[in-house]
């Protein structure tokens, strides 16, 4: 079969194509034909960084949707030829992909395998920001970080869905204000300025949540607009700060509260947790209220690109490899 695999750090260009023997399930396991895997930003942290890395030779991709090829001794509820989406710990850069049972999510009717390979990584972890850590409530104010990537596409939607008063954005640049206007958004802010555009927005108030994937001087700068009892939810670092600490002085005085949440981590601590958050989540897709755009599409052999794109800053919505064909 045919993989991407990086043999050491660096940009793009150590993705590399190669040819790999045909894994087989393991107990609990399934192995599934790969139609198409998502690309995330932690794909490029992995390849640059070496994030969540044990060892080289590494193959990317945490999310994928295909048929399953077999099934391991002890599975149940799963067969082969059913059509899935997988939350993977790594590997779905490949045409046959490993994955543990507990994070594979039979295909609700309608919903077809493009599609799925947008979800597993996007749809629960959106859900579980604005819900399930955020405690978002109706006519409370949202502010989302990211607001145009995968994420932010789908938190507007589901935001917006659930009876928000207000829901703000934050995109780098305001070439990506017009994607997430379609998705949710009230008002869009550039990363530069959004402290001051919230505080002008609200009258002062501030906002009941903030979601921020970004870390360090950002998330500083957002716990400094939430509102009395507002809560601030951390999923992730890009920025690569180092991690800092907030307590009683920030917290205590108005009732503020910070959360977190890794889906992945989720995946490796409590996966019947995760399983109950995607059937919740992915309920939302069929029954329409939520949509994710695939924005870009790449061929197996042309992973790198796709890391370029994204890596670029430019892209918005979902990317996506196509693996079948």
């Amino acid at each position: 079969m045919r993989a991407v695999e990086f043999r050491e750090y660096g940009d793009p260009e150590v993705l590399t194509l190669v040819r790999a023997e045909v894994p087989e399930p393991g107990p609990g396991q399934v192995t599934i034909d790969a139609a198409y895997a998502g690309v995330n930003f932690a794909d490029l942290k992995a390849r640059a960084e070496g994030y969540r890395v044990a060892s080289l030779p590494y193959r990317p991709g945490l999310e994928v949707s295909g048929r399953i090829r077999a099934v391991g001794e002890g599975v149940e509820g799963l067969r082969a030829g059913q059509e899935v989406a997988a939350l993977v710990d790594s590997g779905a850069y490949a045409e046959v992909v490993v994955a543990e049972t507990a994070t594979v999510f039979p295909l609700p009717a309608g919903l077809d395998l493009r599609t799925a390979a947008t979800l597993p990584t996007v749809l629960p972890t959106a859900h579980a920001l604005l819900h399930e850590v955020g405690g978002l409530r109706a006519g409370e104010s949202v502010l989302v970080h990211g607001a145009a990537g995968g994420i932010g596409t789908v938190a507007g939607q589901l935001a917006r869905a659930a009876g928000a008063g207000a829901v703000y954005g934050v995109v780098s640049t305001t070439a990506k204000a017009g994607h997430a206007l379609k998705h949710g958004y009230d008002e869009v802010f550039t990363t530069d300025t959004f402290a001051d555009d919230v505080r002008r927005a609200t009258d002062g108030r501030g906002v009941d949540l903030v979601l921020d994937p970004v870390g360090g001087d950002t998330l500083r700068r957002g716990l400094d607009v939430l509102a009395v009892f507002g809560r601030l939810v951390s999923f992730g670092n890009a920025s690569g700060a180092q991690p800092w600490q907030v307590g009683q002085p920030e917290l205590y005085a108005q009732g503020r509260a910070v959360g977190g949440f890794s889906v992945l981590a989720l995946a490796q601590t409590a996966p019947q947790a995760l399983r109950s958050l995607a059937e919740r989540a992915f309920r939302r897709v069929t029954d329409g209220t939520v949509t994710l755009p695939v924005t870009a599409e790449f061929p197996l052999s042309e992973a790198a690109e796709a890391h370029r794109l994204m890596g670029g800053r430019t892209s918005t919505g979902k990317l996506l490899l196509r693996v079948a064909g």
